[in-house]
């Protein structure tokens, strides 16, 4: 067991324990054409209101023109080490159809989704990091996004690195004790 897998108070599986956010991702890892197939497919069968599916993604190789596009968006400090990652995914909701009628739940369905891709990473020894430190509006620009698709988050994706590679803010933050709110914190209600 790793000293990164969560302690939790009833049994889950082993994808759930394992995942954590990292910010050390391993530069000498790339993923080569077609690598991320698994992950995104694991996306693609996601729950989602009417079956409306609506996901779409931006994905960018390390290297790449898309990459640097991407990268260019990133605010904070998500500049000094979301760059490592060996791909970049933009995470987008498509939050009407192509004849305009609203699709409500679309970020709902969104987070599903990118869930599932978190947990199928995580099973396939990847590391992801979700970030919103990003200009939504210059991702709009840089891909020509239509208004009905919202970039809502970014995920970082590639083989864990060393902490040794970070700041020193950064590296503290990186090898801290995970923690959660209890369980009975988070349920407001129970029969």
């Amino acid at each position: 067991m790793s000293p990164r897998t969560a302690i939790t108070s009833a049994p889950v599986i082993d994808p759930l324990a394992e995942r954590w956010s990292p910010r050390a991702f391993d530069t000498t890892h790339s993923f080569p054409e077609g690598a991320l197939r698994g992950v995104l497919e694991a996306a693609r069968w996601a729950p989602s209101a009417n079956n409306t599916q609506p996901w779409r993604f931006i994905v960018a190789r390390r290297g790449s023109e898309n990459f640097g596009r991407i990268a260019e968006t990133f605010v904070g400090f998500n500049r000094e080490w979301a760059v490592n990652a060996g791909a970049l995914i933009v995470n987008i909701a498509e939050t009407a159809d192509v004849d305009g009628n609203a699709r409500p739940w679309a970020e709902y369905d969104l987070g599903q989704a990118v869930a599932h891709l978190s947990v199928q990473a995580t099973h396939e020894g990847l590391h992801l990091h979700q970030l919103g430190g990003f200009d939504r509006e210059a991702i709009r620009a840089a891909f020509a996004l239509e208004d009905r698709l919202v970039p809502v988050s970014i995920s970082a994706i590639g083989k864990l690195g060393s902490a040794d590679t970070l700041s020193e803010a950064l590296r503290e933050r990186e090898l801290a004790p995970r923690t959660r709110l209890d369980l009975e914190s988070l349920v407001l209600v129970r029969d």
